[in-house]
């Protein structure tokens, strides 16, 4: 079992998530956050007055799969949230040792 956590621009979450969708995947967990990478955030200009914007507003998915659909999943997440532009985000991928579902007890892969 594996978790694919993901990084993406906030407008491409309806993509990812059909993509996702079209391969099987139903469940994930979606949190807004904030951060930077290279690009080191940007300046913008509001009423005539420019301003360093350092944290860039992003959304992190989180998707717990079977380790055999791993590749599926980060070829969906990288084909659906691609824009060619900087700070299109990244993909993480980290194994998961145990899983339990609350309502029934179902363990491991069958709580997935």
């Amino acid at each position: 079992m594996k978790i694919v956590m993901a990084i993406i621009k906030p407008f491409k979450l309806e993509e990812v998530r059909d993509a996702l969708t079209g391969i099987g995947v139903h469940g994930l967990t979606v949190t807004e956050v904030k951060g930077y990478g290279r690009q080191k955030g940007h300046t913008e200009i509001y009423r005539g007055a420019e301003y360093a914007v350092s944290f860039l507003p992003k959304l992190k998915i989180e998707v717990a799969v079977a380790a055999d659909q791993v590749s599926k999943v980060v070829e969906a997440i990288t084909a659906s949230a691609k824009t060619g532009q900087i700070g299109d985000g990244k993909i993480f991928v980290f194994a998961i040792d145990h899983a339990v579902r609350i309502r029934t007890g179902e363990v491991d892969a069958d709580a997935l």
